[in-house]
C-alpha cells in the first residue's frame, strides 16, 4: 500500500506554547490508523493539520509539511475548500444541522454546485448506505435530522461527510458521546468503510484502537513517542513510555 498522508517535522505553537514538536510519520490509503494517549498530548491537533482545521483558531503558527497525495497542504497557494472536500471530518459529539435527514447529507453536494434532483437523491441514498442508516431513516427523509437518537446522528453525520465523496475520513473520538451498542456499530461501520477510504481515528479508547485499526501512534505532550501495527505496539511496544501507558501505569 502506498502512503497518502505524510507529515515531515511538523510543528505547532498556541502562542507560545508548542502542541506538537517535530511529527514525521506516513499513513497508508485504505487503511485504518489510530491515535491514542492521555488528554493535551497533541493527537487530537495533529488531526485538525490534516485538513487545516487549525487555521481557524487564533495565534496558530505551523511548520512543516502535510502532503496528501503528492500534494504539500501548507504551500502558498494550497486550495484549503478542495482540501476540505478530500479530507472530511467527523466530530466527537454529533452535529447535525437542524432540518431535514435529506437536507443534511445534500448539503455538501449542493454548495459543490449539484442542483439536479435525481442526482441528489443517489448522493443522500448511497450516502446512508455507506453509513448503515438507509434501512432506518428512508421512509423518514424529510424529518428533522435531530429527531434521531445519538447514534443515528453519528452515522448522518458520517453519510453527510461521505456525500462529497472524500479520499479520507478523519474522526476525532467518534463514538466518545454514544453507548456501547451505538460505538459497536459505529466501529462495524469504519470497518467497512475501510474497503473504500483512508481512516484516522482519535480515541481514547485503546481497546476501540485494538479491535480496528491497522497501525497506531502513541502521542505524549506534543511528541509521537511510537507508530507501529497496532498488534505489535500493544503487545511488544519498542518502547517504555508506550508500555506503561498501555498498561495503565498513567494517563
Amino acid at each position: 500500500m502506498k502512503p497518502i498522508i505524510k507529515a515531515e517535522e511538523l510543528n505547532l505553537f498556541y502562542g507560545k506554547k508548542q502542541a506538537l514538536k517535530n511529527i514525521s510519520l506516513e499513513m497508508n490509503e485504505k487503511s485504518i490508523t489510530a491515535f491514542i494517549g492521555p488528554s493535551g498530548c497533541g493527537k487530537s491537533t495533529f488531526l485538525r493539520t490534516l485538513n487545516r482545521l487549525n487555521d481557524l483558531i487564533d495565534n496558530v503558527t505551523i511548520n512543516g509539511k502535510v502532503f496528501i497525495e503528492d500534494t504539500n497542504i501548507y504551500q502558498e497557494n494550497a486550495d484549503v475548500v478542495t482540501l476540505r472536500r478530500k479530507v472530511g471530518m467527523v466530530f466527537q459529539k454529533p452535529n447535525p444541522f437542524p432540518f431535514s435527514i435529506y437536507d443534511n447529507i445534500a448539503y455538501g453536494p449542493r454548495i459543490w454546485g449539484i442542483k439536479d434532483k435525481k442526482k441528489l437523491d443517489d448522493i443522500v441514498e448511497r450516502s446512508l448506505k455507506a453509513a448503515a442508516l438507509w434501512e432506518e431513516v428512508h421512509e423518514r427523509l424529510n424529518e428533522n435530522a435531530l429527531s434521531l437518537s445519538g447514534g443515528q446522528q453519528q452515522r448522518l453525520c458520517i453519510a453527510r461527510t461521505l456525500a462529497v465523496d472524500p479520499d479520507i475520513v478523519l474522526m476525532d473520538e467518534p463514538t466518545s458521546a454514544l453507548d456501547p451498542i451505538s460505538t459497536k456499530r459505529i466501529e462495524e461501520l469504519i470497518l467497512e468503510l475501510k474497503k473504500k477510504y483512508t481512516i484516522v481515528i482519535v480515541t481514547h479508547n485503546m481497546q476501540q484502537a485494538a479491535r480496528i485499526s491497522d497501525k497506531t501512534a502513541f502521542f505524549y505532550l506534543g511528541e509521537m513517542v511510537e507508530f507501529d501495527y497496532t498488534e505489535k505496539l500493544f503487545t511488544n511496544p519498542g518502547e517504555k513510555l508506550t508500555e506503561d501507558y498501555i498498561t495503565g501505569r498513567f494517563g
